[in-house]
């Protein structure tokens, strides 16, 4: 079998985005047969009704690769209790014009990390509701919910905690099953 392509949407835009940290260790702890394309969000225009009859290019673009891909992985912060509106602003997009859902069908997870003490749980709540009206069959459980602290990732994604690393491997391995499940109906 081909690889298995992930599109990974990181939520932040931040350069040393530690939700980016956290795409890349989750990442390097699946297997050889998963290949992961983050999805650029910092171009899209803020989606507007009026363009539903001649996306713009970005748009496009967006739409394209999510549905070249086979599974997808939505890593997100939470911003005032809730996803970050860039990331919500690519969910729009890649669901519209009525009709085209680019994410319908597709396996998906939600995760992410945070300093809070919650670790992006209310963002993932929140996001989790949203994936599920377009249609994103969501793995469950294990829900990821990290608290960043020092130490924990470098800006590579190697994760400096034992506990930390073995949590996310156990993430890593529903999720590879999950996928590979989702795709063999």
């Amino acid at each position: 079998m081909d690889k298995i392509k992930v599109a990974v949407f990181v939520g932040s835009l931040r350069k040393d985005s530690f939700n980016k940290r956290l795409a890349k260790a989750v990442e390097k702890l699946a297997p050889d047969g998963f290949e992961f394309q983050h999805i650029r969000l910092d171009n899209l225009p803020l989606y507007n009704q009026d363009f539903d009859g001649d996306y713009p290019v970005e748009c496009k673009r967006l739409k394209q690769e999510v549905e070249a891909a086979d599974a997808l992985l939505f890593v997100t912060p939470e911003y005032n209790r809730s996803m970050p509106g860039v990331l919500k602003n690519a969910l729009d997009i890649g669901s519209r014009p009525w009709g085209s859902n680019s994410f319908a069908g597709k396996p998906g997870a939600a995760i992410g990390i945070s300093i809070g003490a919650t670790g992006a749980s209310m963002a993932q709540q929140h996001l989790r509701n949203v994936l599920l009206y377009l249609d994103v069959t969501l793995l469950g459980q294990p829900e990821v919910y990290v608290q960043f602290k020092d130490g924990l990732m470098d800006d590579e994604g190697r994760i400096g905690n034992p506990e930390t690393q073995k949590f996310l491997q156990g993430f890593v391995d529903r999720y590879v099953a999950w996928v590979a499940k989702a795709l063999a109906k």
